[in-house]
């Protein structure tokens, strides 16, 4: 965002805006977690609690969606103020896609057997972890607008793209011992999939952050 402007409602608007993409952004983390959390503990009672989480998510993409068409309607902003528009735009449907696929993580959890063997989960574990590190990384450079955090965590998506095929060689190994592990393997095949496109989320919000700071995209 600018300096202060004139008009001293439009900075109250601005800050309202941005207040709601750090709220959701916490909330997304938590609901990351809770997911992650959830997997490897094959806690299906907290299911139903991760589905009412990521509803309150889809709301603050809504409310954000109105703040900014009435910013761009009411202010017609331009410069930065127009890039923050844009990026945080971007951002809240980045992070409303994460709570779907962390709710639709939970979800495959249902048809898991109870005593799923601990080794099948330990990939999942250190994957959910570093994606969550990431987005509160990710959150961290949206808040103090750092170019070089948003840079790191970009260069850091590769180590989750790596994590995730361990992980996925993992489930298959467990699948070839016995083929009636085939309907639990597919579903942590997907859980894998799903935290592995949340770090492409998390790395297309930090592709924004650089946006709004700089003007332009970082380059590989």
């Amino acid at each position: 965002m600018s300096d202060e402007h004139i008009v001293k409602s439009y900075d109250e608007e601005l800050q309202a805006l941005n207040d709601n993409i750090v709220q959701m952004g916490s909330l997304t983390e938590s609901l990351l977690q809770e997911s992650t959390n959830a997997i490897t503990k094959v806690d299906k009672e907290s299911v139903a609690r991760i589905v009412k989480s990521d509803e309150q998510i889809n709301k603050f993409r809504s409310s954000i969606d109105k703040q900014i068409m009435t910013i761009l309607v009411k202010r017609a902003p331009v410069a930065i103020d127009l890039r923050y528009a844009i990026s945080t735009l971007k951002i809240s449907q980045d992070l409303e896609r994460i709570g779907d696929l962390a709710k639709g993580n939970a979800k495959k959890i249902l048809p898991l057997p109870d005593d799923l063997p601990p080794d099948m989960l330990k990939g999942i574990r250190r994957l959910g972890d570093t994606v969550q590190k990431q987005l509160k990384q990710s959150l961290d450079a949206f808040l103090e607008k750092s170019v070089n955090k948003s840079l790191e965590v970009i260069k850091n998506d590769e180590q989750v793209n790596n994590m995730a095929s361990v992980s996925i060689k993992e489930v298959l190994d467990f699948l070839s011992k016995d083929k009636k592990n085939l309907e639990f393997a597919t579903n942590l095949l997907f859980v894998n999939k799903n935290l592995e496109r949340s770090g492409d989320h998390i790395s297309r919000i930090c592709q924004n952050i650089h946006y709004l700071i700089e003007g332009d995209y970082p380059t590989k």
